[in-house]
C-alpha cells in the first residue's frame, strides 16, 4: 500500500523520543529553580544594608561586601569594553572577509582550543604576563586582560554562528543595489544578527561574574574601598566570587556565601535586563 509522501504516520519511537525531550526539559527547569530557590532560602536572611554597604572587618566583626561589589562591576565593564569590540570584529572578518583556508581553519581551531582550557591556566598566564612582564602587578585591570583573552572564544564563536544565521540573499540584494561591503555588513548584517551577539555578550557576562581561580592571580583579594574610582582599576580587589571562595573555604561565613551568590544572581539579572533594552532600542532605531 502506497502512502502518500504528506501522510502522518505516528510511530512508537517518536512518542518515546517527544517524551524524553519533555522530561529533560521538565528537568533542567527543575534544577535551574531548585538551585534559585535554596539560594533565596539560604542567601535572603543575609542580606541586609549593613551586608550590602560595609567593608569586611575582623575587629568590628563585621562583613561587608561592598568593595567586591564595587570590583566586580569594574571587571565586568572593562573586560566587555575590551573583549565586544575584539570580538565582533574578528567574527566579522573570519566570516566576511577572509578567504576559507588552511589558515582560516587554524584559526577557527585556535579558537576553539581556547575555549576549553582551564581557567587558572589562564591566571597563570595572566599573572606572569600581565602582572610582571608587563608590570600591572596584582591589579583589577590585570585580572580585566586576563578575563578578556578568556572570553574572546566565546564572543568571536557565538557571533560567528549568529552571522552564519542572515540569509545570503540579504548580502547580494544589498551588494546588487550598489552598496559597499561594509555599509552591507553595518546596516545589514549586524542589525540582523544582534540576537546572537546579545547572546554572546550574555554568557561573556556569566563567565566573567563567575570566574575566581583567575582572578585569585592576577586581581588579587583586597577588600577595601577604592580612594579614586578613575585610578581603582589600576589597585588590587576582590570580586563576590573571590571574597565568597575566600569566606567559605575556610569554614567561617557559609550563610555569608550564600548571600553573595544571591548578589551575584540579581547583578548577572540586571546587567542581561540592561543589555536587552539597549538591543531593543537599537534595533527600533
Amino acid at each position: 500500500m502506497n502512502h502518500s509522501l504528506c501522510e502522518h504516520r505516528r510511530r512508537p519511537l517518536d512518542g518515546l523520543m517527544k517524551t524524553l525531550i519533555y522530561l529533560c526539559s521538565a528537568g533542567t527547569v527543575f534544577i535551574l529553580a531548585a538551585m534559585l530557590l535554596y539560594i533565596l532560602y539560604r542567601g535572603l536572611p543575609q542580606l541586609s544594608w549593613q551586608f550590602l554597604s560595609s567593608v569586611p572587618s575582623s575587629l568590628k566583626q563585621v562583613y561587608g561586601i561592598l568593595p567586591s561589589i564595587i570590583n566586580t562591576l569594574y571587571i565586568v565593564f572593562i573586560t566587555l569594553l575590551l573583549a565586544t569590540p575584539i570580538g565582533i570584529g574578528g567574527a566579522i572578518y573570519l566570516e566576511e572577509y577572509a578567504r576559507r583556508g588552511h589558515l582560516v581553519k587554524c584559526i577557527e581551531f585556535t579558537i576553539e582550543t581556547l575555549s576549553g582550557i582551564p581557567s587558572i591556566i589562564y591566571g597563570l598566564f595572566g599573572a606572569i604576563f600581565f602582572g610582571e612582564a608587563m608590570r600591572l602587578g596584582y591589579s583589577i585591570l590585570t585580572g580585566s586582560l586576563t578575563l578578556t583573552i578568556m572570553v574572546l572564544p566565546i564572543i568571536i564563536r557565538t557571533t560567528q554562528e549568529a552571522l552564519k544565521t542572515v540569509p545570503e540573499s540579504f548580502r547580494e540584494g544589498a551588494l546588487g543595489i550598489g552598496a559597499t561591503k561594509w555599509y552591507m555588513i553595518r546596516t545589514i548584517v549586524l542589525p540582523s544578527s544582534l540576537p546572537g551577539i546579545l547572546t554572546a555578550v550574555i554568557l561573556s557576562i556569566g563567565r566573567i561574574v563567575g570566574e575566581s581561580a583567575a582572578l585569585i592571580f592576577t586581581a588579587g583579594a583586597s577588600t577595601n574601598l577604592p580612594k579614586n574610582l578613575f585610578t581603582h582599576a589600576g589597585t588590587s580587589g576582590a570580586t563576590l566570587t573571590v571574597q565568597m571562595y575566600f569566606g567559605v573555604s575556610n569554614g567561617k561565613y557559609i550563610n555569608e556565601g550564600f548571600g553573595i551568590a544571591l548578589v551575584l544572581v540579581v547583578i548577572v539579572l540586571l546587567i542581561n535586563l540592561l543589555t536587552r533594552l539597549i538591543s531593543r532600542r537599537i534595533s527600533k532605531n
